[in-house]
């Protein structure tokens, strides 16, 4: 069986780490994994595209479209963007938090969040829609929300070869020691509802 994630967000978000953490956990349970990332022109604030496949006889580390199990969209638009990627009955985990593009603000292009989720809504029958401001504000930082929507895409079994368990190991070798507490707490902060 192979599970294909696809994440994306911006520049800044935590895109890569949180794709290094599910490459992770599954390698530590002995099960292959190709990744690959597609960053945007700047380091902060460009698009940013984690593949990560979990399986046996995975020949390309790039997920086709159409086959993604799981999508993980730090932002509304990029989840807007590659949506092409996720499967019919695959499963989007989305922060509601807007990151306006640059582009947007010198071009005067409108950009509301809100048409972004009802497009997803209208498109994704398995949607976790994430307040993850409200995640941030739970946790006193944003620098966790990542892996908080890691904890929200294992729950809603769009990772089924991965339990929050494997992936708490994963989070306890990756994650720097000062950052660990606060980590795990946003592992399990969000439940699916």
């Amino acid at each position: 069986m192979i599970s294909n994630c696809l994440l994306c967000g911006v520049g800044g978000q935590g895109t890569v780490l949180a794709s290094k953490l599910i490459a992770a956990a599954a390698m530590e349970k002995g099960l292959e994994v190709k990744t690959a990332e597609t960053i945007g022109m700047s380091q902060r604030g460009g698009c940013v595209a984690s593949h990560v496949r979990v399986g046996k006889d995975i020949h390309s580390p790039q997920i086709p479209l159409g086959e993604a199990d799981v999508l993980i969209a730090f932002e509304p638009a990029e989840a807007v963007r590659c949506l092409p990627y996720l499967k019919k009955g695959g499963a989007a985990i989305v922060s509601s938090r807007a990151i306006v593009p640059v582009s947007s603000t010198i071009g005067g292009i409108q950009y509301s969040a809100e048409q972004m989720t009802e497009y997803l809504k209208s498109r994704v029958e398995r949607l976790v829609l994430v307040d993850t401001d409200e995640a941030a504000a739970r946790l006193g930082t944003s620098k966790a929300v990542n892996v908080a929507l890691l904890g929200a895409a294992i729950r809603s079994g769009g990772i089924p070869q991965i339990s929050e368990e494997d992936m708490e190991k994963a989070v306890g070798k990756l994650i720097k020691p000062q950052f660990l507490e606060l980590n795990m707490r946003a592992l399990k902060l969000i439940e699916e509802k």
